[in-house]
């Protein structure tokens, strides 16, 4: 692949469009063949649980649930902070197919191996 990609997304169903956007700039990295990685972190790890972005709609983008499912069948890693998940009382049972649940040790790995990786965050 071509170098590397970090997109950090601190939001769910309460900024829908940061949300969104996150997604759609996560896919644009995975189809330029980046190997691409999307940290949710506080209120952004509620998209790890089936059913929360099936309402998430943003005029002007596909729904957050098509970014999603298309992201992860490109190949695109969706890290899950155990912390914040924890924190929030979620069911790890209840998680969408392709997201892991990691510490901020992994995101550090990512970040920093193999020449680094730029990060975006929303």
């Amino acid at each position: 692949m071509a170098g590397k990609f970090c997109v950090s997304l601190t939001c769910a169903g309460d900024n829908p469009d940061k949300a969104t956007v996150g997604f759609v700039v996560a896919n644009a990295s995975v189809a330029s063949d980046k190997d691409t990685m999307v940290f949710l972190s506080t209120e952004g790890v509620r998209l790890a649980v089936n059913g929360a972005a099936d309402e998430i709609k943003e005029e002007g983008f596909a729904p957050l649930k098509e970014l999603m499912e298309n992201f992860i069948k490109a190949g695109g890693k969706i890290f899950v902070c155990s912390p914040c998940f924890k924190k929030r009382g979620l069911d790890e049972s209840n998680m969408i197919a392709g997201a892991t649940i990691v510490g901020g040790a992994k995101l550090v790995e990512f970040l920093s191996t193999d020449g680094g990786s730029p990060c975006i965050t929303y």
